[in-house]
């Protein structure tokens, strides 16, 4: 019997450990994001946007939806981190896209982050799309938005 324990351990290990493993994947290129600061319901609306760099993609822009605001994303692709390039990231809600487009809820932060949210924005009656925008630092902006949503 303290075979079979010890042969179940092992199994259940092993399985943990693919698991793992599948899990560590599933972020290396897309977002994984499910929720705005302070609101747990948030669910995605309209397309998703890339920046690209040297003719890669290297961030995902996307729009949420809940608490009863518009929410801007951004997330920096695993691959592109690995780089070790510097960034500064900016996230918003763009709304009337387009060339009188104005911003709202605007967010940015340095030091390489993996992820950002815009500010929950008062849109939702709006015609708006996610806004975002990766700066490397000694190269350029690099900026996508997502499709216009009304």
């Amino acid at each position: 019997m303290a075979l079979l324990r010890g042969e179940s351990v092992k199994f259940l290990l092993a399985a943990a450990a693919s698991l793992a493993l599948v899990a560590g994947g599933l972020g290396a290129g897309v977002a994984q994001a499910e929720s705005a600061p302070g609101c747990s319901s948030t669910v995605q609306i309209g397309s998703t946007a890339y920046a690209t760099f040297q003719g890669k993609s290297i961030a995902s822009v996307k729009q949420f939806k809940g608490c009863g605001k518009n929410w801007g994303y951004i997330y920096v692709w695993e691959s592109f981190r690995q780089r070790g390039l510097h960034y500064r990231l900016t996230a918003a809600v763009a709304v009337n896209p387009g060339p009188n487009a104005t911003y709202k809820g605007g967010t940015d932060k340095g030091d390489d982050p993996v992820e950002l949210w815009s500010g929950g924005t008062d849109t939702l009656s709006d015609c708006t799309a996610g806004y975002g925008v990766i700066s490397l630092y000694q190269f350029d902006n690099y900026v996508a938005q997502t499709d216009k949503r009304c």
